[in-house]
């Protein structure tokens, strides 16, 4: 069985990360991060979809190098979590949930597991969140595992 991982360093992707190892260990597993070129996030900020992230012109190549970095921290923490974990860094085509959905085809992965981390508000209307879409557009099983809960 191979699995699909979506990770984007966040502590719902890490919770995810944690749960599929303790329901699934062993199993081969793909630690996917999807980043997307500053030519596109400028164009959506232009359009009032998103926020601009960097104004200063930082290149593609940098972004590229830091996410693949954090796609490596993702396998590493699905290996200490006990998969059998590699990484893959890809730049979106259309949107992060679509490249998501393209890879786990490619990979021919059995599931697809992702956090619940959503957009809140009027974004979230105008967008949705990305395991909301990948639930609706995948056509495998995908596991959206909830946020871990904070201690008070």
């Amino acid at each position: 069985m191979t699995i699909l991982i979506a990770y984007d360093g966040s502590d719902d992707a890490k919770e995810a990360i944690s749960f599929a190892g303790r329901i699934l260990p062993g199993q081969r597993a793909v630690v996917l991060t999807v980043w997307e070129r500053l030519a596109m996030a400028a164009a959506r900020a232009s359009a009032g979809l998103m926020m601009a992230s960097d104004e200063t012109g930082a290149g593609d190549a940098a972004i590229g190098e830091a996410m693949t970095e954090l796609a490596q921290r993702g396998a590493n923490l699905a290996r200490q979590a006990g998969l059998d974990a590699t990484p893959r860094c890809d730049v979106d085509s259309v949107a992060v949930w679509a490249t998501i959905v393209d890879v786990a085809d490619e990979i021919d992965a059995e599931l697809i597991v992702t956090g619940t981390r959503g957009l809140g508000g009027v974004r979230s209307l105008l967008l949705g969140s990305t395991s909301n879409r990948v639930l609706h557009h995948a056509r495998r099983p995908v596991l959206v595992v909830p946020a871990p809960e904070e201690s008070t």
